[in-house]
């Protein structure tokens, strides 16, 4: 009998036994228990859908392989393992979020005034910004204020070249200014900006968020 609390012995003993025995479901069981508690933690909406997929993913693939390569205890511990399966779940979570974002941000409502002069209104405006900044919006944050090839400060507004990528990239990261507020501190119209955004910077953005494994 393995010692209660030495996770490795007691996925050692409960793949010795057949898929699907009763031994085989008592020893994991008991796996779990203690790796439940050792397991990445984030407060974020998506996180009991990444732990979710991540137990399935032990279960299919700790003895054997089954949906992927099977677990190698020569390469590290279960915990790292299945951490590691765990926060690309949860990375998942989140570009699917941020693409979700970036697509209704996209989709700029023209909102007719009464003067007849058409205002772009980005609803991304009206999300909660979140309480702490997820990994990938460090990066975004990093790769722009570093701008190594200075690509992002060299492509600016005619005519006003202080608001260039750089600028509206970080300015456009949570918690976000709105493009009215820009619009007043540079004293440039919100559709000038926001198509501007949609033109030059989303593109850039896209680009390194593909180039990071971020999105496809």
């Amino acid at each position: 009998m393995p010692e209660a609390d030495n996770v490795e012995s007691l996925i050692q003993v409960a793949c010795s036994h057949p898929p699907g025995s009763l031994e085989r479901q008592r020893y994991l069981t008991k796996g779990i228990r203690l790796i439940s508690s050792r397991l990445w933690r984030e407060s974020v909406p998506y996180y009991q859908d990444a732990l979710q997929q991540t137990w399935v993913f032990f279960c299919q693939n700790i003895c054997e392989a089954g949906t992927g390569e099977a677990y190698n205890p020569k390469r590290g511990s279960v915990v790292t393992w299945l951490n590691y399966y765990l926060k690309r779940r949860l990375q998942d979570g989140f570009t699917q979020a941020q693409h979700q974002k970036i697509t209704t941000a996209s989709a700029y409502v023209r909102v007719e005034r009464s003067g007849g002069e058409g205002e772009v209104v980005d609803p991304i405006e009206h999300l909660p910004a979140p309480d702490s900044i997820p990994p990938i919006l460090e990066a975004v944050q990093a790769w722009a204020s570093a701008d190594a090839t200075g690509e992002l400060r060299q492509v600016c507004i005619e005519g006003h070249p202080q608001v260039n990528c750089q600028l509206l990239i970080l300015r456009r990261l949570p918690p976000e200014s709105s493009w009215q507020e820009l619009a007043t501190e540079f004293k440039v119209s919100v559709s000038t900006l926001s198509s501007f955004y949609q033109r030059q910077c989303l593109t850039r953005l896209r680009k390194f968020g593909a180039a990071e494994g971020y999105i496809d």
